[in-house]
């Protein structure tokens, strides 16, 4: 009896105990905790816990920010999988021709030591292979991006928030199924994610910190994904993948300004401390994906497609390019990607004097601010944005 009683007494003070921190979480998930809500359009609860989405006044404090967003929803629908709007079965000739520029997408033949050991066909194959690699990762990205929407219709208290991040949910979900089809159709499988984008992306996706989720992918993700749609509808010969992005980009734009709205409501209310803290973690991650992104040891497949060893490539590279002239170079072109991703933290208040070396070394500031801040690829969005809108009204009439 007195073991029976103890480990009654036991249960009682465990239930306590388990009754403490459900409240104790549900407080914090209802302030905010950590969390940077600084506007009501934003304001989260904790993910592991539910009843503060079933609240009943939640279900009244609708913002109405979002709801011309929601509306014009239907304007840029697509469906990948119908031939009205795109046709994945449309050839072309991938050991001729390249499906993007090379000088923009290959750095790899501008390094003389590798370029001389590769016949003209080896080096449209690696070319080739090389945008496979740029296009597996922005895959990733978009499902990254998929996954991190879906997670905001769990934390959001806001119903315009969250109905907004089930649209963006469903159309990330077309932009998975539109580029796996994509690489299907010109290769057959994509390539694994790279280190830097597969920590990042867990980084991001995984946090249950709001800022983290909005400044990393609706800002800093899907600004550098805008950048990388703009340079290829640029400089592919690809009629296919110029219809894919003009529709995928279409899409993005209306995400960007999902971050950006948070951005203009929340940093202008972030005491000292809070501002540092944003800044510094998108100066962290602008700095990795800056160097780390786009670099010859994260490709060591692409190098043995045309049977050149990877460490010879590396060792090329680092022997024979400049990085920071390159990057500096580069930067100068405004649909560069991690151009278009220092406008975007500029535009949204998030560089100030305390980060503004971090990306004033690499491209010019003023002239930046100078800029509109209509988000880069705007009028390649609006080219697609008008063609759906054809299509779709003319299946309406249908």
């Amino acid at each position: 009896m007195a073991e029976l009683r103890h480990r009654i007494d036991f249960a009682k003070i465990f239930a306590r105990d388990q009754v403490f921190k459900l409240k104790r979480a549900w407080q914090v998930s209802r302030s905010g905790k950590n969390s940077l809500t600084k506007d009501p359009a934003y304001n989260a609860a904790n993910p592991k816990h539910f009843i503060p989405m079933i609240e009943k006044e939640r279900y009244m404090d609708r913002t109405g920010i979002f709801d011309k967003m929601i509306t014009d929803t239907h304007r840029h629908f697509w469906d990948p999988n119908d031939k009205k709007y795109i046709d994945f079965d449309q050839p072309f000739d991938m050991e001729n021709e390249n499906i993007v520029d090379p000088r923009i997408f290959c750095m790899e033949l501008r390094i003389p030591s590798v370029a001389e050991k590769l016949t003209e066909k080896q080096k449209i194959k690696l070319n080739n292979e090389s945008f496979r690699w740029t296009l597996s990762q922005i895959l990733h990205g978009e499902q990254g991006a998929l996954s991190l929407s879906a997670s905001l219709c769990h934390i959001l208290k806001d119903p315009g928030a969250q109905e907004y991040a089930a649209n963006q949910t469903r159309e990330e979900a077309r932009h998975v199924t539109g580029f796996t089809n994509y690489i299907k159709a010109r290769w057959g499988t994509p390539y694994k994610a790279g280190p830097t984008l597969g920590r990042i992306l867990e980084n991001v996706v995984s946090s249950d910190v709001v800022y983290k989720k909005i400044v990393g992918m609706q800002m800093l993700i899907e600004g550098l994904a805008m950048g990388a749609f703009g340079m290829a509808h640029e400089d592919t010969h690809d009629p296919l993948l110029k219809t894919l992005l003009k529709y995928t980009m279409s899409d993005e734009a209306f995400h960007h300004k999902f971050g950006k709205i948070w951005a203009d409501r929340t940093i202008p209310k972030l005491s000292k401390s809070e501002r540092n803290k944003v800044e510094d973690w998108a100066a962290m991650i602008f700095h990795d994906l800056l160097y780390n992104l786009v670099n010859p040891w994260e490709k060591k497949e692409i190098y043995q497609s045309v049977g050149l060893d990877h460490k010879f490539v590396t060792e090329a590279f680092m022997k024979e390019m400049d990085r920071e002239e390159i990057i500096k170079e580069e930067m100068m072109e405004t649909n560069n990607i991690f151009r278009v991703l220092c406008k975007t933290l500029l535009k949204a208040n998030i560089i100030t004097d305390r980060t503004r070396k971090t990306y004033a070394q690499y491209v010019n500031m003023e002239e930046l601010h100078a800029e509109s801040d209509e988000v880069a690829g705007q009028e390649i969005a609006d080219e697609g944005l008008k063609k759906l809108e054809k299509i779709n009204q003319s299946r309406m009439v249908a």
